[in-house]
C-alpha cells in the first residue's frame, strides 16, 4: 500500500481524481469510509516530506485548475416566485428532537415520503416526527476541509470568491457559524483533502483545518401515523387549503404556514423542514415581525419593498442545503401565517411587486434595527466591494453632523457624535444610545469562546492586558481593534468585533477603561449606539421619517440614495457575481 500511494502522489492523473463521482453529492458533510490509503499517505509525508509538499502543491494546483470555477446571475422568472424557507434548520442534531403537523379544521395532510429503495402516500388530520439515532453496521469517517469561519454570510461569501479566484471550489456552508468550505463532492476523498490541507499549510495558511468525526450513529426520521411508524429520508406534506399547522418539541402552540412542507437532509447529517411559499404570502410573514405592527404606514411600505427585494436578491445562501432562506435574523425573520397584521398586509398588497433595483439589478436590500445616528457601508462592516447605494448617511430629517468636514474616523470626533442625543431619527429609542460595562473576566471568557469557535490558536490565550480601537470608518464603526494578551496581540477586524464580545450591540462605540477603585484594570465599559450593523435602512429611523410625513419612496431614497422602484420585470437581475468580480478587478 505504502508503494501504491508513493506512486500516485508521484504519478497519478489528478484530473481523474478530481472528476470522478461529481454527479453524485454525499450527504452528511461528505461520509466516506476510513481505509489505510490515509495512513500510508501520512507515512510517507513523515519520511520524506519536501517531495510530498511540492506534490501536494502540483496537485491541487491541477485538481482546482481542471475543475473550474462557477459563477452566474439568477433570471426572474415570469410569474411569482416560490420560495424554499428552512423554518427548522437542524431537525436530529438532538434526539429529542419531535416536530408536528397537522392540517386545520376540515382539511387533510398528503404525506408522500421516499428513500431509496420505497415511496408511499398516506393521508391524515396529523403526524409527528421523531428523531432516533440509528448505529451504523461500521463506524464512519465523516469529514470536510473548512477554509474559513465567518460571523455573516457577506464577508463568507467575499471569502468564497477569494478561494475560487487561487482556484479552489468551495461551497458557503451554516452548521452553526458560516463557512467556506473546500467543495465536498471535488474534494471527495481523505486523500484529496489532505493534498488540499497541506498545499494551504505549505503556503502560510494557519485558518483552514480537517472538521473530523467517527460516526458510530447517525440520526434517521420516523414518520408517525395513526401509531404506525415508517422511516423515510424526504417527506413532503400538502394539503388541500394551502395551510399546515407546525410545532417543535413540547410547544403546544402551533404556527401557521402556507404552502408546502418538505423534511430533507442537508450537509450536516441531519434534516431541514421547509417550507415552500409563494413570495407574495411570505413577505406576510416577514413585513410585521420586521418593521413592528403599530408602525406609520409609509415605514411598513417600505420595508415591504426592501425586504421583496432582499428576498430575491439573497436566494443563494442555503444552496449547499438545497433551499433558499433561513427563518431567522441571518436571512429575514419569518413566521408564517401567525402574527399577521392588516396594515403589513395592505402594505404588502399596494406595493405587490415592487423592488428597489440600481442599475437593473436588485440591491443589496441590507437593513438593521438602529444605527445609531449614521449608516455604514457596506465595507465598514463586512469584508468585499462596496456598493455605490450602501454609503454613510447622517440619520437625521434635519442638519446635525457634517461628516464631510468632521469624520468619525476621528476618535475625538467619534466621541463626541456620540454624546449627541437629540435631532437624530432614532433619539428617544434605547438602542440609540448605550454603555455596557465588562470585566476583564467576561471579556477575556468571551474571546476564548469566540476563538474557540474558529479553531483559532489565539483560544489559548489566558490574560488580556489592554484593548485599543486602531482603525475607524468614516461612518465611525471599527475597521481595528487590537487586543493584547499573554500569548501576543491580536486584531479583530469589522463585525468580528461584535462577534467577539457579548456587551457592544453594534462596531459603533468606544472603549472606556475602568479601574473600579482600584490601581489595576478592572475592565472596559462599551459606551456607543445602534444595534445591529447599521447598512441600509434603520427600521427606528423610518418610522419617525414616516411620522414627518415621508412617503416609502422617499424613506428608500434618503437611506439607499441613487436607488429606483420598479415592478419585477424580465430585465431586472436578481443577483450576478461577474458583478462584483469586475468591481474588483477595476480597485
Amino acid at each position: 500500500m505504502e508503494t501504491h500511494i508513493q506512486k500516485n502522489a508521484k504519478h497519478a492523473k489528478v484530473e481523474d481524481a478530481c472528476c470522478v463521482n461529481l454527479s453524485n453529492r454525499q450527504l452528511a458533510f461528505g461520509c466516506v469510509s476510513y481505509n489505510s490509503h490515509v495512513l500510508a499517505f501520512l507515512a510517507l509525508w513523515k519520511r520524506n516530506q519536501s517531495e510530498v509538499r511540492a506534490r501536494v502543491s502540483l496537485c491541487v494546483t491541477t485538481v482546482v485548475v481542471l475543475c473550474g470555477t462557477a459563477t452566474g446571475a439568477i433570471a426572474t422568472p415570469a410569474s411569482e416566485p416560490e420560495l424554499k424557507i428552512g423554518v427548522v434548520q437542524r431537525f436530529g442534531a438532538k434526539p429529542t428532537d419531535v416536530l408536528s403537523l397537522q392540517a386545520t379544521a376540515g382539511d387533510r395532510l398528503t404525506i408522500q415520503a421516499k428513500s431509496q429503495e420505497k415511496e408511499k402516500t398516506l393521508q391524515a388530520t396529523n403526524v409527528k416526527l421523531e428523531t432516533v439515532m440509528q448505529p451504523l453496521p461500521k463506524a464512519t469517517l465523516a469529514e470536510r476541509v473548512v477554509l474559513s469561519t465567518h460571523r455573516s454570510f457577506e464577508t463568507a461569501e467575499h471569502n468564497a470568491r477569494q478561494w475560487r479566484q487561487m482556484g479552489i471550489e468551495v461551497e458557503i456552508a451554516q452548521p452553526e457559524r458560516w463557512q467556506v468550505w473546500a467543495k465536498r463532492d471535488v474534494y471527495n476523498s481523505p486523500l484529496l483533502r489532505r493534498f488540499l490541507l497541506l498545499s494551504l499549510q505549505v503556503k502560510g495558511n494557519k485558518n483552514a483545518y480537517l472538521d473530523t468525526q467517527v460516526l458510530q450513529q447517525v440520526p434517521q426520521v420516523n414518520l408517525v401515523v395513526d401509531g404506525q411508524r415508517y422511516t423515510y429520508q424526504e417527506i413532503d406534506i400538502t394539503t388541500n387549503k394551502n395551510l399546515i399547522q407546525v410545532s417543535e418539541g413540547k410547544q403546544r402552540d402551533l404556527r401557521l404556514y402556507a404552502g408546502k412542507m418538505r423534511l430533507q437532509p442537508n450537509a450536516y447529517g441531519t434534516y431541514t423542514l421547509v417550507n415552500e411559499v409563494p413570495l407574495e404570502t411570505y413577505l406576510r410573514g416577514v413585513v410585521p415581525h420586521e418593521i413592528g405592527a403599530n408602525v406609520p404606514y409609509s415605514a411598513v411600505e417600505a420595508q415591504a419593498i426592501i425586504a421583496r427585494t432582499y428576498a430575491l436578491r439573497n436566494l443563494r445562501r442555503f444552496t449547499i442545503d438545497n433551499y433558499e432562506l433561513c427563518a431567522d435574523t441571518q436571512c429575514q425573520v419569518y413566521r408564517g401565517l401567525s402574527g399577521t397584521v392588516p396594515l403589513a398586509d395592505r402594505a404588502i398588497a399596494s406595493t405587490k411587486g415592487k423592488v428597489l433595483t440600481y442599475n437593473n439589478q436588485l440591491v443589496d436590500a441590507l437593513y438593521s434595527s438602529t444605527t445609531g445616528g449614521v449608516t455604514a457601508a457596506f465595507s465598514d462592516v463586512w469584508q468585499g466591494t462596496d456598493r455605490p447605494y450602501l454609503q454613510p448617511v447622517v440619520d437625521a430629517a434635519g442638519s446635525v453632523w457634517n461628516l464631510a468636514g468632521q469624520s468619525l474616523a476621528e476618535e475625538k470626533n467619534f466621541q463626541r457624535f456620540i454624546g449627541l442625543q437629540q435631532g437624530f431619527n432614532e433619539a428617544g429609542w434605547s438602542m440609540f444610545r448605550w454603555r455596557k460595562e465588562s470585566s476583564l473576566v467576561q471579556i477575556t471568557q468571551d474571546l476564548q469562546r469566540f476563538f474557540k469557535a474558529n479553531n483559532s490558536p489565539w483560544a489559548n490565550l489566558k490574560r488580556i492586558y489592554q484593548m485599543q480601537v486602531t482603525e475607524r470608518s468614516p461612518s465611525g464603526r471599527i475597521l481595528k481593534l487590537a487586543v493584547q494578551t499573554d500569548i501576543g496581540t491580536v486584531v479583530l477586524e469589522k463585525d468580528e468585533v461584535r462577534s467577539a464580545f457579548t456587551a457592544p450591540r453594534s462596531t459603533l462605540f468606544y472603549l472606556q477603561p475602568l479601574n473600579k477603585g482600584t490601581n489595576s484594570l478592572w475592565g472596559y465599559a462599551f459606551v456607543g449606539g445602534g444595534f445591529g450593523h447599521g447598512v441600509g435602512l434603520s427600521q427606528t429611523g423610518s418610522q419617525r421619517l414616516a411620522r414627518l410625513g415621508w412617503s416609502s419612496a422617499r424613506i428608500l431614497n434618503f437611506y439607499y440614495p441613487g436607488t429606483q422602484i420598479e415592478t419585477l420585470s424580465d430585465r431586472i437581475t436578481f443577483y450576478s457575481d461577474e458583478a462584483f468580480s469586475a468591481a474588483n478587478k477595476t480597485k
